[in-house]
């Protein structure tokens, strides 16, 4: 028997981190890459563009966490592990949880916790229990197609704010 579990990403974070974006599980080709948001229609890379008035997407991805650390964004996902065919959150089984409470103990310049996407948001009661601002964003997915990039940036923007990123 195979054992056909997927493992996600690593977090990315550093002293400066001020916001912390939890995703659901990294998508396929964001696997394949070992890059969060990797797909390359994804609007998360984009929107970070648009707010800080950089052209991150052209830049390789370790110069891409460089700045995003240095700028206070943090990044992680709310499933260290499970099962799936293709990279659908819907798709998503046998999930187990990041060890959120661990990371948050060390990030002392943390103010806000961001979900991206509903999946992520699930999490939202472990989450708002960490004694911090929780907010739930659009996802920047290719599959959530209903919301347009400027809504999408629109919503990135205020927690982006809030947390004293812009």
């Amino acid at each position: 028997m195979s054992d056909d579990t997927l493992h996600g990403l690593p977090p990315v974070v550093g002293p400066a981190t001020r916001l912390l974006v939890l995703g659901s599980f990294p998508g396929t080709a964001s696997l394949a890459a070992r890059q969060y948001y990797g797909h390359p229609r994804n609007h998360f890379w984009p929107i970070l563009a648009a707010l800080w008035g950089r052209p991150l997407t052209a830049w390789p991805y370790a110069e891409r966490l460089e700045f995003i650390r240095d700028q206070g964004l943090g990044l992680w996902d709310v499933y260290a592990s499970c099962r799936r065919q293709g990279s659908l959150d819907a798709d998503i089984v046998d999930p187990v949880a990041n060890d959120l409470p661990t990371l948050v103990r060390q990030l002392p310049r943390l103010a806000l916790i961001a979900h991206n996407g509903g999946e992520s948001a699930r999490s939202m009661r472990v989450t708002g229990a960490l004694g911090l601002p929780v907010l739930k964003l659009p996802s920047t997915s290719p599959a959530n197609a209903s919301w347009r990039f400027e809504r999408k940036l629109a919503a990135w923007q205020g927690a982006f704010e809030q947390a004293g990123l812009l």
